[in-house]
């Protein structure tokens, strides 16, 4: 599967955003304006002014609607959620050329909110997942309690967690120490 250099920035884009969600982390990671600031600058959003409370509630609406793309039961149930994301952010694609990132298509208008931003752009790169069949990459974490989302970009689709180095390693450890406990219980040969 190709996948371009910005489809891949806002696909990484928004599984962050999705996984600010209470429901992805137990608490919600974006409170107030501040954190949505410091996301945008974290995250390297290009050509956003400043924020408010109104973008802050646009911005968590978008983030519901997205995070059911990655719960869609069909792929015509994929395609409904992201067209209507994209058509409502009103698209305006876009050749751009800045920071040093060699000429690549925005699908915002210049300046734009940060809600429609986020859904143009995040919207066109789920819209490429999915018009490249690769619908199963959008994932969730397979680890009992974790409900953050990824996008599997491994080429053989075997990743089944959010991240390897804790949900995937604390299985790995439970099962050792599962191991190791069931291998203690057995009573050693002669005795």
């Amino acid at each position: 599967m190709l996948i371009t250099h910005d489809t891949e920035c806002a696909l990484s884009i928004l599984v962050e955003l999705l996984n600010t969600a209470p429901e992805a982390c137990g608490s919600e990671r974006l409170p107030d304006v501040a954190a949505l600031s410091a996301f945008v600058v974290r995250q390297e959003i290009s050509e956003v002014d400043s924020l408010g409370p109104a973008d802050l509630a646009v911005v968590h609406e978008l983030r519901g609607r997205l995070r059911e793309v990655f719960a869609a039961e069909s792929v015509e149930r994929a395609v409904e959620l992201v067209n209507a994301v994209v058509a409502e952010a009103g698209t305006t694609p876009r050749l751009t050329n800045h920071d040093h990132h060699g000429w690549h298509v925005h699908y915002f208008a210049p300046h734009a909110a940060i809600g429609p931003h986020l859904a143009a752009e995040l919207g066109m790169a789920l819209a490429f997942i999915v018009m490249a069949g690769e619908l199963e990459r959008l994932r969730r974490c397979e680890a009992p309690g974790c409900a953050r989302v990824f996008v599997d970009l491994s080429r053989n689709r075997s990743r089944r967690y959010c991240d390897s180095r804790t949900c995937g390693n604390r299985l790995h450890v439970a099962a050792y120490r599962a191991r190791q406990r069931s291998a203690e219980a057995v009573p050693a040969p002669g005795r």
